[in-house]
């Protein structure tokens, strides 16, 4: 008989399969005292009985998901705007990271003096001009209006600030180029904040990947049908754009980010009976690869019922990722990610991992630190301008797709 050491703490992470007639479990053991990394660890197979018969043994992946910090961590940082995501994303999750917030503006005055005292960010600043006069600040982290970003960075720029922008970088493919085209000739740094790369289940996926356990990928998918608060974003549902700009721009760049660009993408936009918006609310997405690859991308914010569900899926040669986005069953409170994989090297045994990091506020670390650790090291951001060049590309690829009913190469989208 097989006894449990009193070191070892067993965590029963997987469902019950039954093969051949026999009930296994897949236990994850850890070292109680010693940990390589919160998830390495080894993985145990056991008849569901009364003894532990030790039948497999294998190494989890090692998932070590969380951002990378940055060498020094008080490069300051100075805010343009006080809204909704600045307040519940980017300065917890500063806080959070030990990154050093010393000013902040925004056109409304009492919102900037409101969000400084409930955050303790020290200085309020009139206007953006006042904010790019101080010496200290060396990042700018704009977090204002698509339309009105590109005059932002033309003045940061000009002052020589480095700069996090937020997603949607642009409303226009050329003024996103021309950010970029400032940033290049000024010589500072531009990222994009595309935090979603930085959540639990998408950065899992990724390093699985790279790991080999998908093999060469052959199906990918974000399905997401919830019901949206659009009083929250007034703006945007009375623009042109929603759904797609505004949200599954998120997905976009995460799948581009695990699979790679798509050759051609076709989207069908639609909207639920009474919506008054006139954008899309709903729609069907696929993305063709050379390689055979297709990419599902299906997302409705009209969902009424109680049963509202945000997963991903991605096959390949060698095994299956599939998981939930927490975020989306709760939003903007939500549930940590989900993630279960199998693959050849253990047929038949899925393996789940324990995430407990949530995309707000936790994801928005990435994107700072990652400019942070380009600002020390002379690289690019990961999620930099020009990388988000070919993001937005396929953004508006998708809006001509609609448009033009048609399928759309990202290239057609140019300047």
């Amino acid at each position: 008989m097989h006894e449990r050491k009193p070191a070892m703490e067993v965590v029963v992470l997987a469902n019950r399969r039954v093969s051949q007639g026999k009930t296994f479990v897949i236990d994850m053991v850890r070292e109680n005292t010693k940990l390589f990394s919160p998830f390495t660890v080894a993985a145990r197979v056991c008849r569901c009985t009364s003894r532990w018969d030790l039948n497999m043994t294998d190494i989890f992946p090692h998932l070590d998901y969380k951002p990378k910090l940055p060498q020094r961590l008080d490069h300051e940082i100075g805010i343009i705007g006080a809204g909704g995501i600045v307040n519940y994303a980017h300065l917890p999750a500063y806080k959070k990271a030990g990154f050093k917030v010393v000013c902040i503006t925004d056109r409304d005055r009492e919102k900037a003096e409101r969000t400084a005292k409930e955050h303790g960010i020290g200085t309020v600043c009139a206007n953006v001009s006042e904010l790019l006069s101080r010496p200290e600040v060396e990042i700018v982290d704009i977090a204002v209006y698509p339309a009105e970003q590109v005059g932002i960075v033309e003045q940061a720029a000009a002052s020589g600030k480095h700069l996090l922008c937020q997603k949607p970088f642009a409303d226009e493919y050329s003024k996103a180029v021309r950010s970029v085209e400032l940033a290049e000739r000024a010589k500072v740094k531009i990222a994009v904040n595309q935090q979603m790369r930085w959540d639990a289940g998408i950065r899992c996926a990724r390093l699985l990947i790279d790991d080999g356990w998908l093999g060469a990928p052959t199906y990918g998918a974000i399905q997401v049908h919830c019901k949206t608060d659009w009083s929250l974003w007034p703006w945007i549902y009375q623009g042109k754009h929603v759904e797609i700009m505004f949200h599954s721009i998120h997905y976009i760049d995460s799948l581009r980010y695990l699979l790679g660009d798509p050759a051609y993408v076709f989207t069908s936009g639609s909207r639920a009976p009474g919506e008054t918006t006139q954008a899309e609310t709903k729609t069907l997405t696929t993305w063709e690869y050379k390689s055979g690859l297709q990419v599902l991308i299906d997302v409705c914010h009209t969902t009424w019922h109680d049963d509202p569900y945000a997963i991903f899926r991605f096959e390949g040669t060698e095994g299956v990722i599939k998981g939930t986005i927490g975020l989306m069953y709760n939003y903007p409170t939500g549930r940590p990610d989900t993630l279960e994989f199998m693959s050849k090297r253990n047929p038949g045994y899925w393996f789940s991992a324990r995430l407990d990091s949530m995309w707000i506020p936790d994801a928005f670390v990435g994107p700072m630190a990652s400019l942070m650790r380009s600002i020390e090291s002379g690289s690019e951001p990961e999620t930099s301008g020009r990388d988000n060049l070919r993001t937005l590309q396929v953004v508006f690829a998708e809006y001509r797709s609609m448009a033009e009913k048609r399928a759309v190469r990202p290239e057609e989208i140019n300047a």
